[in-house]
């Protein structure tokens, strides 16, 4: 429906005449009318007001569907760094909306925890900023200490602080109860990885054996926890063979070559991770657009190793991907690679 037409409709709907309309809105009679006849639209910055005057959002002001909608705020997710408050409201209530309805739940159910996380990264960067310049003038106080670890998950060195039991039964609970069958092996990887984090290598290795039974299990990914099970129990020398031998058996899968990059990360052998970090990206030459995720790992070692310069010219190849494989343009996700890279340039002057 034309945008004349459903505020004609919603007129109607309110009772009320084209005269009362344009007094509500300090307008002619003339303009409503030639709204409701398409002659011409109201400007842009009108319609909060017409949509406040029926009582109704701007996205119903111009009758999108739901599934327009949803498409809508994940598009805004994607396009800005902070939603409004009424904005975030409007959306809140849609979602729970759709919820209680049952139309496409889980979808609602993912969507309006993307959206609190979408304020919470926002709230975060604020709480990063505010925290570290506290700190910095005052470091001898805490108080401020723990909200730099929740902003940037820093870490914590109080074990009853720092471990991962809450998650850790919660990803029991989802394996227990997942009606699939065969069950999806997602959330054991996801209880794995928390186990190992808690060097609870025993629960991690039986866990590890039920994964091996399920169908939908990604192979390479075996001797990538075995290793991982045999670094958590301070086992180096066993943990490299685990991953040489499997490179025998996975040289030219990606997903395998980024784990193994991971792998030499972790262990701080940077120049290995750097390599298998491009030999993984590359590997999905083929397969594009292509996830930078390689190229963050590659640039995120070289600020580690104070080459900033080196740290810039990978963050520019991220950018790259992003604007000429992914097609973005306006995305926050550029403007945060862009200033990575002026933040990055400014350090190689120090």
């Amino acid at each position: 429906m034309e945008l004349g037409q459903r505020i004609k409709q919603l007129r109607y709907k309110a009772s009320l005449t084209q005269e009362q309309l344009a007094d509500i809105l300090g307008l002619s009679p003339q303009a409503v009318s030639k709204w409701e006849n398409s002659v011409a639209m109201p400007d842009i910055t009108l319609l909060p007001q017409i949509a406040e005057v029926f009582g109704i959002s701007i996205d119903d002001l111009f009758g999108l569907t739901s599934e327009q909608k949803l498409h809508r705020i994940e598009r805004r997710m994607d396009m800005e760094d902070e939603i409004e408050g009424d904005i975030f409201r409007e959306y809140e209530a849609f979602l729970n909306e759709q919820i209680a309805k049952g139309d496409d739940r889980q979808r609602c159910l993912s969507l309006l925890a993307h959206l609190y996380h979408h304020r919470l990264e926002a709230c975060a960067k604020r709480i990063s900023r505010y925290a570290r310049e506290a700190i910095s003038e005052a470091p001898e106080k805490k108080d401020c200490q723990w909200l730099l670890q929740k902003a940037e998950g820093s870490v914590v060195w109080d074990w009853n602080a720092g471990n991962h039991h809450a998650v850790i039964d919660f990803y029991k609970s989802v394996i227990e109860n997942d009606p699939i069958e065969p069950k999806t092996p997602l959330p054991y990887y996801y209880l794995i990885d928390n186990l190992l984090a808690d060097h609870r290598t025993q629960e991690a290795a039986d866990c590890l054996e039920q994964l091996k039974t399920l169908p939908a299990h990604k192979p390479f990914l075996i001797p990538v926890y075995e290793a991982g099970i045999a670094l958590a129990e301070y086992d180096e020398e066993k943990a490299d063979g685990i991953m040489e031998r499997a490179m025998q058996d996975y040289c030219d899968d990606g997903g395998f070559l980024f784990e193994t990059a991971q792998y030499y990360a972790r262990k701080c052998e940077y120049q290995s991770a750097i390599k298998y970090y491009e030999l993984s990206y590359a590997a999905d030459e083929e397969n594009k657009p292509r996830y930078t995720d390689a190229l963050q790992g590659i640039a995120m070692i070289y600020e580690i190793l104070g080459d900033y310069q080196s740290a810039a010219d990978t963050q520019r190849r991220i950018l790259d991907a992003l604007k000429n494989e992914w097609g973005f343009t306006e995305e926050t996700v550029i403007a945060d690679t862009e200033r990575e890279i002026e933040r990055l340039m400014k350090r190689t002057k120090e």
